[in-house]
Formats: C-alpha cells, structure tokens, sequence
C-alpha cells in the first residue's frame, strides 16, 4: 500500500501561549517548513506560527 502524500504538522505560536493550528501539508509540494502570521486568541492579536512536529 502507498503512502499517504500529506502529513499533518502541527504549528505553534511564537508568544509562548502554547496555542497551536494543526495543518496538512504535503512534504513533496513544499519541503520546506511552514510559517504563517495567524490569530492567536490567548495573546489576543496576530502572531508568527511556526512548524513543529506533531506527537
């Protein structure tokens, strides 16, 4: 059986809130890691997320 072409990264806040945004991505597409600017609700504005791995 093939392996799946997406895996799910988990991506953390830079505020050290410990909020986090789980999202797939596909490791072929884009090797790199992923950074987003997102709303973070417990420091309540937007915030750098960046890729860690999901446990």
């Amino acid at each position: 059986m093939a392996k799946k072409a997406t895996i799910l990264v988990k991506l953390e806040s830079t505020a050290n809130t410990g909020y986090f945004y789980v999202k797939k991505r596909n490791p072929k597409k884009f090797p790199t890691k992923l950074g987003f600017k997102k709303y973070d609700p417990k420091a309540r504005k937007h915030v750098e997320f960046k890729e860690t791995k999901l446990k």
